[in-house]
């Protein structure tokens, strides 16, 4: 009983101390967090219903944090309903990332609407002067440790296998995996 009651107090004293690193003034909607969650930028953050982060038996739960930023003012992350996201997630938008409805996340995946700096040699120092919006349709399922690049949009049902690198789009009810994620097969619809 004991040990329960001080991980509740550890837990809770974790998720005070990393909200202390939110600057994040464009909150809009409420989320439900086991795992730490630093909401930073300028940009609007919103989040529809019953957006969950975290899962306490699951990796990365006990050394890791969420980490949502919507880094300029122009620029925009929006949650849909129904989300539910595991341990070591990050987020950061320059432009606009959107994940739609009923969507399952798993642990260590990383969205991103820019490459952050330029790519031309001569302004490498200056941030991307093209970032990509980002889109996640309804109902799909992104594995463990996958990274989704600016530009993408992910079709409705589709599946994300663990390991993938997402570097460019693909359509409703698919499989997809790989670095770089190409389609491993379709689903029924």
């Amino acid at each position: 009983m004991f040990k329960k009651v001080l991980a509740r107090f550890f837990f809770f004293l974790r998720r005070c101390c990393f909200k202390s690193f939110s600057t994040n003034n464009c909150v809009k909607g409420i989320f439900k967090s086991n795992q730490p969650v630093v909401l930073r930028g300028n940009g609007q953050i919103n989040f529809g219903d019953n957006v969950n982060f975290g899962v306490i038996n699951s990796p990365l739960f006990y050394n890791t944090y969420v980490y949502i930023e919507a880094r300029s003012k122009d620029s925009c992350i929006i949650f849909g309903d129904n989300i539910n996201v595991n341990n070591s997630f990050s987020i950061v938008s320059e432009k606009k990332v959107v994940i739609k409805n009923n969507v399952l996340i798993g642990y260590n995946c990383n969205i991103s609407d820019s490459n952050f700096h330029d790519l031309d040699k001569n302004n490498r120092k200056q941030t991307d002067p093209t970032p990509k919006e980002v889109i996640i349709e309804n109902n799909v399922f992104i594995g463990n440790n996958v990274t989704i690049l600016k530009g993408v949009v992910i079709g409705e049902n589709s599946v994300v296998a663990t390991g993938a690198v997402v570097t460019k789009s693909f359509p409703d009810n698919v499989i997809i995996g790989g670095c770089p994620a190409k389609i491993i097969s379709r689903l029924d619809s």
